[in-house]
């Protein structure tokens, strides 16, 4: 292995455990009973906000840049709000519910919604590879939510729904932005749809809270908003971002599954939470099964 490759699959593996941590800090900051989702979620968009803001007039300022037409400007509004600003609110929503482990487990089948979602919205074919991975991830999951269901019972399924929600916005998200993303540049079209989020949160905060909460939550509060905006939101997207420019997209993939294994761990050593043979099984289904779909030369997720 040479050094860019060992530099490439070092900065993708960071990439995600740095990502994956994100739920384990929503879960201490929620745990606290100061804050309720909507309120930490706008906290962390509008610390994310200046980052993406600086990336976007970076990204605009390149000569060979595209320029917007009007239906660029509607997919952007939608992937904005569905991909960033649904799911988010969504994954947010189901961790008061479920264990971090779970809702890693649960978002990481986002590649095979995206396949499905390529078959419905592109025709594209779905051949017996695909078929037998989605059918381990699915299996994979189920066997994962018994060990939640088991302890929280209607609580599990309210939380594991809010989470596949956040999967499936995000998976449609994916799917719909995927021409825009080789158009436009993956840095350029992923801060436009940052700042359409972060909108979209602000407008529901202000719509649904006192406008002046914000200002009166604790510094431990801001404190772990202003941790998952740099550690696990512009940060790991940086890192990706040079990690496959060194070793590529399905390397990326391979080393990136590392994610749910990574956000169990975490959970467990910070959170407590339990691990048990079902999260290893559902756990060790589902990374088999996405990586079946990821590293397909002939899809790219």
């Amino acid at each position: 292995m040479n050094s860019r490759t060992l530099i490439g699959a070092t900065l993708v593996f960071f990439s995600a455990v740095t990502f994956s941590a994100k739920a384990v800090i929503v879960k201490l900051a929620l745990g606290t009973h100061q804050v309720d989702p909507v309120s930490l979620l706008t906290l962390r968009m509008a610390y994310s906000f200046p980052f993406f803001l600086l990336l976007g007039i970076l990204s605009s300022r390149k000569s060979s840049r595209t320029p917007l037409g009007l239906r660029d400007v509607w997919l952007i509004l939608f992937c904005g709000i569905v991909g960033y600003y649904l799911a988010s609110l969504f994954d947010f929503l189901g961790l008061q519910y479920i264990s971090a482990g779970l809702e890693r487990l649960i978002l990481f089948i986002y590649p095979t919604l995206v396949v499905l979602l390529m078959a419905f919205l592109y025709k594209a074919p779905i051949t017996k590879r695909i078929v037998l991975a989605l059918i381990l991830s699915y299996a994979g999951v189920i066997f994962a939510f018994l060990h939640d269901f088991r302890r929280l019972e209607t609580g599990a399924i309210t939380g594991g729904l809010f989470i596949l929600g956040s999967a499936i916005t995000y998976a449609l998200y994916l799917a719909v932005g995927g021409q825009l993303i080789h158009r436009l540049g993956s840095m350029r079209f992923t801060a436009l749809a940052m700042m359409v989020s972060v909108l979209a949160v602000c407008l529901h905060f202000l719509l649904t809270r006192p406008p002046d909460l914000l200002l009166t939550l604790p510094p431990e509060i801001h404190g772990y908003a202003l941790l998952m905006a740099l550690v696990c939101t512009v940060l790991p997207a940086m890192l990706l971002a040079a990690g496959i420019k060194r070793i590529g997209s399905g390397a990326a993939a391979i080393i990136g599954s590392v994610g749910p294994v990574s956000t169990i761990l975490l959970a467990y050593w910070i959170l407590h939470e339990s691990i048990d043979s079902s999260h290893i099984v559902g756990t060790a289904l589902v990374l088999i099964g996405v990586l079946m779909v990821s590293t397909r030369k002939t899809v790219e997720v």
